[in-house]
């Protein structure tokens, strides 16, 4: 039997070289790429068939895989390490310039909820962080009592590859915690829960949960979401008992539409657990009194077509977001017992053209808003110190931040930029005076060294397309001479927001200019920005990125010969498209995790997240949604000619984006592209979507990318 791949010009196949012991055997065999086996599979569907060559490399058990296909990974991954290894030392200086800009002994600014002080905190060496939580009133903490360890996660996380907790819930009462885990990277959940009192971990655990839960207040009923066991999403909602059996669990609801996502919550007065149905067209909310857990689901707000909505409960009132006849959003409040009633609405904040209402909450002092006007977001807060926006200077995010309890003294809110570290701020609600909680520390960072500003790309049909520029001052300039990197996303209507990473100036620093294509599909300019980069709009995504990309050029950031790309996941179908559309603008790119292979996905309900997306890309069940789904399909594209060098990365256990995709448009580049520029596949073998799970782990990962980024553009030093 022949192998699935092979080595040309070398002495014997790949598969007996996957069996030597030696890395540096290993990397010797690997100065050839892999050449995967061409199978050819028909992949059928009611608008025709297509071939798929490499459809072999799928597995989807969810445990192992087959032999051939972990072999064909391995080899891919030692090529890459052969092809990146006279950079190894490179990498291993920006994984220590990296981890220096990290405060090792860090943690979280401390929220109020309920009479305690919670926050996460870091020590030297360590990947994950504890949950602590300490005594306090609603203005601050008791400095006589004593912190406690709620949750240890570096002890939990020992000698798991992969570890990472999905969420966390104190009881009404204080006295008991709920998490969920992962132990895979496949978003898998374990519920689990502890006595904080004894520090007793109950034996109660109930697997393959998504990631959230909501207490009742009896302080022993959690509400959780069971997993779909083949698509990994929304199951039915149960309430688990502490103290007995999951098996014994009752279902409280199940979502028929499995085309919705559903989700738990509490409200902020405590009075309600809410169910959420949340779909792209629509949705539906649904409550349960908190104080009787039992009582069967009543439905609060029905779903209606076209009809997005979120609700939250206090002070005896329903306040609701929703875009019933407001395309961006307005905030209305609604009687108790009587939310569904639309002449009883009372408008708190209209629907506005140019500002789109993004988010609340909910205090006893008012109502706190998110808002973004010009792909910039801002704060403001409705009530006693109504009126006044926190404005900044465009570039910066304005964010709403942790905020837990309504009758906190104080409302959180986060300032950020490109080239500012994050400073967490606390308003107080009776003075209306700020208080600086946190700003960030990052060793050896001196932000007056860099800058970023917006500006605003003209498109090919008459839009101006937001793009947020950042560079270290005395390393670039528009002068047409510095290397470029573009990232983008432009999907599910997520706004890219030009928040600080403490990674990118070791790009800066070596005269890297870094710009965020603020592209159609997200929301940076409302709801239409968002409609207009979806469905049979997409491809408006990908030629703002392209116009985007040359606008730059145009105005001198960055060199025609060293400009790369980036994105992930949808952003990865963004550069797949791109690199189809207009390669020869492009020297390198680099696609994480990418969602390459789009009508093939979106055929198959099986896939985690198919079913729940038709209504982002098209149901290619039908012909336009196929025909137009297969025009810009990264992975159908492929043409025989010339391609940028690429770095393709991947997770085996990643449930959002199967790694037989990356692995598929690689070996499927390899055959058809004419050039010879690097082509490398990296597949994280223990991780999912998100790569490694600690924060230090993470950064070879990212400091891979870069190495490749900076050899490509003659600044490997």
């Amino acid at each position: 039997m022949k192998p699935l791949f092979t080595l040309p010009l070398l002495i014997g196949p790949l598969l007996a070289c996957a069996q030597m012991t030696s890395p540096s055997q290993m990397l010797q065999v690997a100065a050839t790429p892999p050449f995967a086996r061409q199978v050819p599979h028909t992949v059928k569907s009611p608008n025709g068939d297509r071939i798929d060559e490499y459809y072999w490399l799928r597995d989807d058990d969810p445990k192992t895989k087959r032999p051939e296909v972990i072999q064909y990974l391995e080899a891919e991954n030692a090529y890459t390490d052969a092809k990146l290894a006279p950079l190894a030392g490179l990498q291993k200086q920006l994984v220590a310039e990296m981890r220096a800009r990290i405060k090792e002994d860090d943690s979280t600014p401390p929220v109020y909820d309920r009479g305690w002080w919670y926050w996460r905190e870091f020590k030297a060496g360590d990947e994950y962080p504890r949950l602590m939580r300490q005594r306090g009133n609603a203005e601050r903490m008791d400095a006589k009592a004593k912190p406690e360890l709620l949750l240890d996660q570096p002890a939990l996380a020992k000698g798991q590859a992969y570890y990472r907790v999905g969420a966390t819930a104190v009881s009404p009462n204080g006295q008991l915690l709920a998490w969920t885990e992962d132990t895979t990277g496949r978003r898998i959940h374990t519920l689990r829960f502890k006595n904080l009192a004894t520090g007793q971990i109950y034996p109660d655990a109930v697997p393959g949960t998504l990631e959230g839960m909501a207490w009742a207040n009896d302080n022993r009923t959690v509400f959780y979401i069971l997993q779909d066991p083949v698509t990994l999403q929304s199951g039915p909602v149960y309430r688990h008992v502490l103290g007995t059996d999951a098996k014994s669990d009752v279902k409280v609801y199940e979502e028929a539409d499995k085309t919705l996502f559903v989700g738990v919550d509490r409200t902020a007065s405590g009075k309600y657990v809410v169910i959420g149905v949340r779909g792209t067209e629509t949705a539906e909310t649904l409550v349960v009194p908190a104080d009787k857990p039992a009582t069967p689901v009543k439905v609060l707000l029905k779903r209606r077509d076209k009809v997005r909505h979120s609700a939250d409960h206090l002070n005896g009132r329903w306040v609701i977001r929703t875009n019933e006849n407001a395309l961006n959003f307005k905030l209305v409040s609604a009687p108790e017992n009587a939310a569904d009633v639309r002449s009883l609405w009372r408008t708190l904040v209209p629907a506005r053209d140019q500002a789109t209402l993004e988010g609340f909450a909910l205090t006893t002092r008012g109502i706190a808003v998110e808002e973004r006007v010009n792909a910039d977001t801002r704060v403001r807060l409705l009530g006693q110190a109504a009126g006044k926006a926190l404005d900044l200077p465009a570039g910066t995010v304005v964010a709403l931040g942790e905020h837990r309890d309504p009758a906190a003294a104080h409302l959180r809110y986060t300032v950020t930029s490109m080239v500012q570290p994050t400073a967490t701020y606390d308003l107080h609600l009776k003075s209306g005076k700020p208080v600086l909680r946190k700003l960030r520390e990052v060793p050896g960072y001196d932000a007056k060294l860099y800058a970023t500003e917006r500006l605003w790309a003209p498109s090919r049909d008459g839009k101006r397309i937001p793009v947020t520029v950042a560079w270290r001052k005395d390393k670039a300039q528009a002068n047409g001479q510095a290397p470029l990197l573009v990232v983008g996303y432009g999907s599910y209507g997520y706004s890219y927001d030009p928040n600080f990473s403490s990674n990118r100036p070791s790009l800066m620093d070596r005269g890297f200019v870094i710009a965020i294509a603020h592209v159609r599909g997200g929301a940076e300019l409302g709801e239409g920005w968002y409609a207009d980069g979806r469905m049979m709009n997409k491809k408006n995504s990908f030629n703002d990125f392209v116009d985007a990309t040359q606008a730059l050029l145009k105005a001198g950031w960055g060199a025609p010969d060293k400009v790369f790309a980036n994105g992930g996941s949808a952003g990865g179908l963004l550069m797949g498209a791109v690199a189809n559309q207009a390669p020869q603008l492009y020297k390198g790119m680099v696609l994480d995790v990418p969602f390459v292979d789009v009508v093939t996905t979106m055929l198959d309900e099986s896939i985690p997240l198919t079913a729940n997306e038709w209504q982002q890309w098209g149901d290619p069940r039908e012909k336009p949604a196929y025909d137009y789904m297969l025009s810009y399909s990264p992975y159908d594209n492929i043409e025989a000619k010339a391609y940028p060098a690429m770095l393709v990365t991947t997770g085996l256990w990643d449930s959002q984006v199967q790694y037989y995709e990356p692995a598929k448009y690689v070996a499927r580049m390899r055959a058809r592209r004419t050039d010879s520029n690097p082509l490398l596949l990296a597949t994280n073998m223990k991780a999912g979507h998100g790569g490694a799970s600690g924060r230090f782990e993470i950064l070879n990962e990212i400091a891979r990318e870069y190495v490749f980024l900076l050899d490509l553009a003659g600044a490997a030093k």
